[in-house]
This record gives C-alpha cells, sequence and structure tokens, in this order.
C-alpha cells in the first residue's frame, strides 16, 4: 500500500512507512507556522490598541498622510502603501526566542544584586584549592601508591577492552580520569566519615539535635558560620559539630555532610593535577566537576555518592527538582543547569534573577578570573566554553527529540539503538544516552532516612514519574 513502508516486518512497523514521516514533519512544520503567525499577529494586535490614537485625532486628514521620516522609523513596503492603516511591525527587540544580551542588574533590583553578591562570595571556593602549601599538605594525606596502581590497572584494562572492539576506537576513560576514580573510592570508603548527629564523646551514645550556637574564635578562624549543637541522651553532656569551609581543617577532622566532603574532595582532586570545579545548586546539594583531557569535556563527580559520570543521578534517581546548578573553577564560573536537569518536571523556577541578568554575572566572574591570562589562553578557555555550550545546548534537543520519540507509536525501540553516544563514534563528545538503568539510580546513599526524607531526596517522586496524574497531584 502507498505510503506505508516495504521493508518486511510487523503490521506496526508497516503502519509507520517513510512517507508518513513526511507527512507527519510536513504537518508539524505547518503548525509551528500557524502558531508563529498567530503569535505575531497578537502582538501587532496589542501594539495597535497600545500605539493607536485618541478617536478625534484619527479622523484628522493629518493622521492620514504618512509619518515624517526619524530615525527610527522604518522604509515602506509596497504591502504598506496599499494598507496605510496598518501598524508597523514591531521592533526586533520585541521579537520572542532571540538570544538574551548579558545586563547588569538594575538598581533598584535588590533581588538580584542579593544574588549577585551571594555568587561572587561562593566563586571564591575554589581559589583556595590553588594555595601550594595546602596541595603539598594533601598530597601528604593520599596514599598515592595505592591510587596510580588502581588507576594503572584500570587504565590497561580500558584500553584493552577498546583494543579487543577492533574498530580504533579510544579508551572509554584516560589514565588521569582513573585516577580520579581510584581518588574518589578511597575518599568515600576509607578518609571522610559522614555525619548525622555525631557521638557524645565522653560516653559515645547517641545525641540529639538542639539548634544553632554562635562558634567561638577558633572555630571562626577555621571557616565555621555556624555550629550546631547536640545533647548526649545517656550522660546529659553537650558536642559541638562546627561547620567547617576551610579546607586544611577538613583534612583533619574528616567528617561533615556534603558541603565539607564537596569542598575537601575537590582540593584533592586539584592536588593530584586535575582541573577541578565546585558545583553549587540553590536546592543546597554540592559536588565536583573534574575535566576529563581524555575526554574534552567536564565530568560529574559526587564523592558522598561516589557517583561518577552521573548527572542525572538528582532528577532521575533522588526525584530531586532543581533550579541554579553553578560550576566555579579558578577558571571563572558556568551555568550548568542543563547538564543535571533534562525534562521539565525535574525544573524548579528560576526567580532569582532575570537570564540576562545571570547571563551578565557569569561573565563578570569569568572576566575577573581570566584578567591576569595571557591572551593564547583566554583564547582556549573560550573555545572550551563554546563547545561546552553545544553540549548543554545537545542536551536539551536530546531532550525534546526523545520525547517527541516515545509520542510515536512503536517506535521506542527502534529509537533507543540510534540515539547511542555519539561521541563513541567521532564527532560530538557528549552523551545523549546516558540515562541510567533503575538500578544505577537510587534514592540518596548518604544520610539517614530522616534527613534524606525530609530533604525530598529519597527517589519517591520520581518513581511516580511515568503517571501523569501522580505527577500532576505532586505539585501544590
Amino acid at each position: 500500500m502507498a505510503g506505508r513502508s516495504n521493508t518486511p516486518g510487523g503490521n506496526d512497523q508497516e503502519d509507520y512507512g517513510e512517507e508518513w514521516a513526511r507527512d507527519l514533519r510536513i504537518q508539524f512544520e505547518q503548525l509551528l507556522r500557524s502558531k508563529r503567525l498567530h503569535d505575531f499577529e497578537q502582538l501587532r494586535s496589542h501594539r495597535s490598541r497600545v500605539q493607536s490614537p485618541a478617536p478625534r485625532e484619527r479622523a484628522s486628514s493629518s493622521n492620514l498622510r504618512a509619518p515624517s521620516s526619524t530615525p527610527s522609523s522604518r522604509p515602506s513596503t509596497s504591502y504598506g502603501q496599499g494598507h496605510a492603516s496598518s501598524p508597523t511591525p514591531p521592533s526586533y527587540s520585541s521579537l520572542r526566542h532571540l538570544p538574551l544580551m548579558p545586563t547588569a542588574p538594575a538598581p533598584h533590583d535588590q533581588q538580584s544584586h542579593k544574588f549577585r553578591n551571594l555568587l561572587l562570595s561562593l566563586a571564591q571556593t575554589p581559589t583556595k584549592y590553588e594555595n601550594p602549601g595546602l596541595l603539598d599538605e594533601a598530597l601528604q594525606t593520599i596514599p598515592l601508591d595505592r591510587i596510580y596502581s588502581e588507576a594503572e590497572e584500570e587504565s590497561q584494562v580500558l584500553r584493552a577492552q577498546a583494543e579487543s572492539m577492533g574498530d580504533g576506537r579510544k579508551p572509554e576513560w584516560g589514565y588521569q580520569d582513573c585516577v580520579v576514580k581510584a581518588l574518589l573510592r578511597w575518599f568515600k570508603r576509607s578518609f571522610f566519615t559522614w555525619v548525622n548527629n555525631p557521638p557524645c564523646p565522653a560516653c559515645m551514645s547517641p545525641t540529639v539535635g538542639k539548634g544553632m550556637t554562635q562558634p567561638t574564635g577558633e572555630e571562626s578562624a577555621c571557616g565555621a558560620l555556624r555550629v550546631e549543637l547536640y545533647e548526649c541522651s545517656n550522660c546529659g553532656g553537650y558536642e559541638r559539630f562546627p561547620r567547617y569551609s576551610d579546607v586544611w581543617r577538613l583534612l583533619q577532622t574528616r567528617r561533615g555532610r556534603c558541603g565539607e566532603w564537596a569542598n575537601c574532595f575537590s582540593m584533592l582532586c586539584r592536588a593530584v593535577g586535575g582541573r577541578v570545579r565546585w558545583v553549587w545548586n540553590a536546592e543546597d546539594h554540592v559536588w565536583t566537576e573534574v575535566y576529563s583531557e581524555h575526554n574534552k569535556r567536564w565530568v560529574h563527580v559526587d564523592a558522598c555518592e561516589e557517583a561518577w559520570d552521573n548527572p542525572r543521578l538528582y532528577t532521575d534517581g533522588w526525584g530531586k527538582q532543581m533550579s541554579y546548578c553553578i560550576a566555579f573553577s579558578i577558571d571563572g564560573a558556568t551555568d550548568v543547569t542543563r547538564r543535571y536537569v533534562r525534562k521539565s518536571e525535574h525544573a524548579r523556577e528560576r526567580n532569582k534573577c532575570p537570564e540576562e541578568v545571570m547571563l551578565y554575572i557569569m561573565q563578570e566572574i569569568k572576566n575577573l578570573r581570566r584578567s591576569n591570562l595571557s591572551k593564547e589562553e583566554r583564547f582556549r578557555l573560550e573555545k572550551e566554553d563554546s563547545k561546552e555550550d553545544r553540549e548543554l545546548r545537545g542536551y536539551v534537543v536530546a531532550s525534546i527529540t526523545q520525547a517527541v520519540t516515545r509520542m510515536v507509536p512503536g517506535a521506542s525501540s527502534s529509537s533507543a539503538s540510534s540515539q547511542r553516544r555519539p561521541g563513541q563514534g567521532g564527532g560530538s563528545t557528549y552523551s545523549t544516552d546516558d540515562q541510567k538503568l533503575p538500578a544505577e539510580q537510587p534514592g540518596r546513599q548518604s544520610g539517614n532516612a530522616e534527613w534524606v526524607a525530609a530533604r525530598e531526596e529519597n527517589g519517591r517522586r520520581n518513581q511516580q514519574q511515568y503517571d501523569p496524574n501522580a505527577r500532576r497531584q505532586d505539585h501544590p
């Protein structure tokens, strides 16, 4: 039958041939044109109502003459000459879907100024990782022989796997990537300790939280802006838990929650020669990104969860909704939210500042960090920024493609194999199929059950994401 695929197969495959796909594309394009025309007509009618003269003024003969030329006037067209009463087209700046231009926050916009000051303060965090004395202290703490041995072994296995494929592909990860992965395992399993409620130092009995207290002078000197106070349930003694931000102090205490874990681990990655980012999330979580020279891209690393290259962990695994994910490094700051939020149901409203102000702040931090670099180094970083921006935009395209594919009956299984990792065969180096299996996307592992449930990071929301009715009920 005409319009059906001649490829042998089941009836489902015959119903959706090449001609059917072409017709569907044409219908979609026509619908998109109609929508754009409708939006344009609405904008024209709105401007016509706003800019139309009063009734008495409209009737005067002077208004029927062509307006005098002004710097803002536009050349008339043959259509405009035959329709003198039609309003002028809107200016380009009023059209939607144009690239945003970085814009400084308005003087009266206190919320944007507050957010800008916060980001400028957070941008100082990775600069502490460049202290030579601190890095030497860190190297003395790390069991380098063990780390390098494990990295060499894993690197050899990856090379052997790539060679066994016989198609000339390169290994999935390079040696330096394997060094960071070995460091991640050691840090999680042997070095750092997670703290829920610290035990009583006198009798080692459980403690109960009693709120916050003021830091002492010594605690403040080590970057503790707040101190949690706990009371022993057995002897009645008190235990203080300072939330240190000083990385040297964390090398001594070796305990904390996600803030301390990410801060200390990022510095250790820097100590072994990696380029690192400290990633801040507005919904109270932080983690690390490490640059893979082998794959020429930034890789997600979460020391708390021992997670490597799993950016969908927080949304698909924890069921977390996020608004801002900002990566800070010694070279600047980048809004990497699109790497971690791929679906609209996982996105929270971004209302801290307008998006054009957000672009301005990111560029401002980059300019501050790169002002003393050479021209060649700045050019290299700009090329790297452009490549990452294409990667982040690629995630948006892939998300839309997958959503449209699911709407076509019987196309999910056939399209899954066509959307494999494009970076493996040359070309783009980002991954569009980094969706993990359900077993690889558990709820949060670090922290006790009550603490995780209070933060809504136990994955319960995510368990309902395929039920449209449940997803609607989840939002108040």
